[in-house]
């Protein structure tokens, strides 16, 4: 008896063309990752404490100062952001557009992670990284499912 041809496409596997354009997008917002941290912290930074610093940028990110100066250079070429000679970073209206998305996107995964049960500790962990490559379709899932929740349960 001839054993049976392997099944290359599982039940579970989008289509070879829908999977494809999955991974681009996750390409994608591997990509933009960086730029949203930095603006989300650096509004965090000007909100809190009236400036951003490369070195407390640095300290907020967990990244060396080199890194900083380098990537802020980036964020300045992208008009996200702009710099004096020794003086804080500043966010341009395009960069505090996406700092208010980003960290809307932020606390919208928070929330979730929270009102279904994740530790606070790994819900921030997670958070994190997660606001990067949510769709928006998940994102309004997220947000009905929390407004679906007792207001007990919701991590408001």
């Amino acid at each position: 008896m001839e054993e049976p041809a392997e099944d290359t496409q599982s039940a579970n596997l989008p289509a070879p063309e829908q999977r494809a354009e999955n991974f681009r997008q996750t390409r994608r917002a591997r990509r933009t990752e960086v730029a949203e941290d930095y603006v989300e912290l650096i509004a965090d930074l000007i909100d809190s404490g009236g400036e951003a610093r490369a070195v407390d940028i640095a300290r907020g990110l967990g990244v060396s100062h080199a890194t900083v100066v380098k990537t802020i250079a980036r964020l300045q070429r992208d008009g996200l952001v702009v710099t004096k000679p020794y003086r804080a970073v500043f966010l341009t209206a395009e960069g505090r557009r996406l700092a208010l998305w980003s960290r809307k996107r932020h606390e919208l995964v928070l929330r979730f992670l929270l009102a279904i049960g994740v530790s606070e500790e790994t819900a921030h962990a997670d958070a994190e990284g997660m606001e990067h490559h949510v769709s928006s379709e998940t994102l309004a899932a997220f947000e009905r499912v929390i407004a679906s929740l007792p207001k007990n349960l919701r991590a408001d």
